[in-house]
């Protein structure tokens, strides 16, 4: 299963992410930690991007499109992948799908996990973070045991103003490949809403058709 899975911030990828790489069996490729890696390890297009990040530019997209034709040629995507973060806008979606047609993969689907707005901002606000243990509660949804609620830490980009910031340049920018995937057949809609477990099984339903 080679996918790529979208959503706004908010709507539960990572929960879900972790998931499906398990029930797929396949690696999780995040664009952000799959740079970071590339610079640590000094590779050729780790150098590159290491010289734009350090200049305070963003990273070419031919860059960041190398990097995912060389990971997905190792062998534990030999079954498939899943590319989380990228491509966040349609020009980085057509340069990715020229590329991985040109490399002889093909996409089986694009994800796109779908939360309203106003359910986004309550689930990011309501979030709080264990220091100890990386743990991640929510003040309605998942809440802290009594012995941890006093060291929890409510993220500065949580905040009414800065989720309502993300959400609209979610909008702008990568809402606009929906419909670059769906012309191609291979866009999956998902509610989003519900309990995480239910929304496995519609996201494993969804991919099963």
């Amino acid at each position: 299963m080679r996918m790529i899975l979208v959503g706004p911030p908010g709507a539960g990828k990572g929960t879900q992410a972790a998931r499906l790489i398990n029930t797929f069996k396949i690696p999780h490729i995040s664009s952000g930690d799959m740079l970071r890696a590339a610079v640590i390890q000094g590779t050729p297009l780790g150098k590159e991007a290491d010289k734009s990040m350090k200049a305070g530019q963003l990273v070419p997209d031919e860059v960041v499109i190398g990097m995912i034709l060389e990971r997905i040629a190792k062998p534990d995507s030999a079954n498939g992948f899943m590319l989380d973060g990228f491509p966040r806008t349609r020009p980085q979606a057509e340069a990715l799908d020229a590329a991985l047609t040109k490399a002889g993969f093909a996409l089986d689907a694009v994800v796109l996990i779908e939360v309203p707005d106003a359910l986004l901002e309550e689930r990011a606000c309501g979030r709080r973070s264990d220091p100890e243990t990386g743990t991640i509660y929510h003040l309605k949804y998942n809440p802290p045991p009594a012995d941890v609620a006093g060291r929890l830490v409510h993220r500065k980009d949580d905040t009414v103003e800065a989720v309502s910031t993300r959400i609209a340049k979610y909008h702008s920018e990568t809402a606009p490949i929906v419909p670059f995937y769906e012309e191609k057949g291979i866009l999956k809609r998902v509610d989003g809403v519900g309990d995480p477990d239910t929304i496995t099984q519609r996201l494993t339903a969804a991919l099963a058709r």
